[in-house]
């Protein structure tokens, strides 16, 4: 008991880290999914990035280099003199890039050159560096005319030079430092700034690095399901279908009826074929199969009805029940009378015979779901209901249950007890991520499965059309005239 109670804590600990880890497949798939936010992104920085260097002041930076030298004031030193000197410029050096910034040094400059700055100024136009270990002063200037540049920088070393040697000493004292300039500022041939290059490289980097961070946070942040991948990572079933936006579908007759011909028409047979492999009630030839959805609006019914039509197509005899009887639907979706139903056979008002419908062919049955019970749990967790289904079962090929959304009621597992496959249909922009977290796990711990998931409005890519029914269907027709609209689902 030790030992299997260790294996199955075991496993559940390396079932939780798979399900939190994200694989690299699993990055390129938030990236594919959301390559919109990361194309307009990019763009965005690369763009403002451009317009920033086109914006930028073109200037020129022009550099004069001084080397400092001890002057011991007679013709003959010793090396320990040399030595001492040489301690003495190092250690004074350092303190000159803050001295050349000083008026002292910077106010000549503007009076030598007739400058109309100020000592701040032309302060921020100045770079002066002492590289590490050396007796150099480089002094850089910054202008848009190259050469001013030139010329301020070769002011500011004259100035500095006059300074070191003759300012800091009073009573006529001379500085033991001498700063010679050794290279003189020359007037640049190319401008120092903007950094084309550098600058556009930046934005080319800097957008991919920030559009890959937005669609991270796009979807780390986004409450509903985008793709269909998505429902994947919430419920452990197999996507059975994807149907895409399409007008036809606002109609009161299945697409199946109403344009047979049609690419949605073909996405419900690709269901209709996919639901052939679900298993059929025990000792049984009839597949039941309940259709539900997380949330109102998001398709269920709109679906129910056409994969019913869809069966029906093919021959089989299929019953097609409005279990949803807090919300009913099928009746208004259909076109026909739903004054008399499901509520009636199951409160004992009329039998099952009163109230089905053929529907389109012999072989489709339609039951509504009747007028709105105060009751609508007990009722259907009623003997008479277990009764309708056992014999409905024993009838059809197919019987297909419309229920009730999960965050309204979970009617479905009455039916998925009863032996049914249970469909979870998905809608783009619609189907909450945390509804959908909630109910797989209150499904997990009934132990019940989630035997396939119909993906609603699906984005169709142009690759995706190239290589489905739509392509075969519309590459050869006008399908501008074919212009979609977001339908309502009901």
């Amino acid at each position: 008991m030790v030992d299997e109670h260790s294996e199955q804590q075991s496993t559940a600990t390396v079932s939780t880290a798979n399900q939190s880890s994200v694989t690299f497949s699993d990055l390129l798939g938030i990236l594919r999914k959301h390559w919109i936010s990361i194309v307009v992104t990019f763009i965005a920085v690369v763009s403002g990035a451009t317009l920033w260097t086109m914006m930028s002041p073109v200037t020129y930076t022009s550099t004069a280099q001084l080397f400092a030298t001890y002057n011991a004031g007679n013709d003959s030193t010793n090396s320990a003199e040399q030595n001492s000197g040489s301690s003495y410029i190092m250690s004074q050096i350092k303190s000159y890039p803050a001295l050349t910034t000083t008026q002292s040094v910077l106010q000549p400059v503007i009076e030598d050159l007739g400058l109309n700055t100020s000592v701040a100024q032309l302060k921020g136009h100045i770079s002066v560096v002492n590289p590490t270990n050396t007796a150099f002063v480089n002094i850089s200037a910054t202008d848009g005319d190259p050469a001013q540049a030139a010329d301020i920088a070769n002011a500011v070393a004259k100035s500095l030079s006059s300074v070191v040697e003759n300012g800091l000493y009073t009573s006529g004292a001379h500085s033991t430092i001498k700063l010679s300039i050794v290279q003189p500022a020359m007037s640049p041939g190319s401008p120092s700034s903007p950094k084309w290059k550098l600058n556009i490289l930046i934005g080319i980097v800097g957008g991919l690095v920030l559009g890959v961070l937005v669609a991270l946070l796009k979807d780390v942040l986004s409450k509903r399901i985008q793709d269909g991948d998505e429902i994947s990572e919430y419920i452990d079933a197999p996507i059975i279908g994807r149907i895409p936006e399409e007008e036809l579908l606002n109609d009161t007759k299945p697409v199946v009826v109403n344009e047979p011909g049609s690419p949605v028409a073909e996405d419900f047979r690709r269901i209709r074929t996919n639901l052939t492999f679900m298993a059929p009630i025990e000792d049984t030839n009839c597949r039941l199969i309940v259709v539900t959805s997380t949330g109102a609006s998001e398709g269920k019914t709109t679906t129910s009805v056409n994969i019913a039509a869809a069966l029906a197509e093919n021959g089989a005899k299929v019953l097609l029940i409005d279990a949803d009887l807090r919300h009913p639907s099928v009746a208004n979706k259909l076109d026909i009378d739903g004054s008399a139903g499901l509520t009636h056979v199951l409160s004992g008002q009329a039998s099952v015979k009163d109230v089905v419908q053929r529907y389109w062919k012999p072989n489709l049955h339609v039951m509504p779901a009747g007028p709105k019970p105060p009751n609508a749990s007990t009722l259907l967790n009623s003997p008479i209901m277990v009764e309708l289904l056992n014999n409905a079962i024993a009838r059809y090929d197919y019987v297909l249950i419309d229920t009730a959304p999960m965050v309204v009621a979970n009617d479905a597992v009455i039916f998925v007890r009863h032996g049914g496959s249970l469909i979870m249909v998905c809608c783009r922009d619609q189907t909450l991520k945390r509804d959908l977290r909630e109910i797989s796990d209150e499904l997990a711990t009934l132990d019940l499965p989630v035997n396939g998931a119909i993906f609603n409005y699906a984005r169709e890519s142009k690759k995706s059309l190239e290589h489905s029914n739509y392509y075969y269907y519309y590459s050869n027709h006008d399908v501008d005239h074919r212009k979609k609209r977001r339908f309502s689902l009901k």
